[in-house]
């Protein structure tokens, strides 16, 4: 799922797409960058024994140095996300950033993936 989550937004947004927490503190950060974290997978839909779907839920965060972009970037990640099958809500959280260059927010996802 990971896989389609990155290329969706590489796809609309030309950002750096990264799991939550791979930057070192040696790592320069991009200007604008999307992180992700699987908050979980749970498996639905049992009939028979037999489990029909698994429910993505994740956590998308944007990080930039232009604090205009972290508020508008995110919004449009939302409308994207949800052209591509994706269930996104509300209207995102502040997010702590380890450089004070940046700011970032970030909003939950999920995807019902069928079986």
């Amino acid at each position: 799922m990971e896989d389609l989550l990155i290329q969706v937004l590489e796809e609309a947004f030309g950002y750096p797409v990264s799991l939550q927490g791979s930057y070192t503190p040696e790592d320069e950060y991009p200007d604008h960058f999307f992180t992700f974290w699987n908050d979980s997978s749970d498996g639905t839909s049992f009939y028979s024994n037999k489990e029909g779907a698994i429910v993505w839920v994740y956590s998308l965060n944007f990080y930039s140095n232009d604090p205009i972009k972290v508020n508008t970037k995110l919004l449009e990640a939302k409308s994207v996300l949800k052209a591509n099958g994706f269930i996104v809500t509300g209207a995102g959280y502040p997010v702590l950033s380890d450089e004070p260059t940046h700011t970032g927010r970030g909003i939950t996802i999920t995807y019902r993936q069928e079986l």
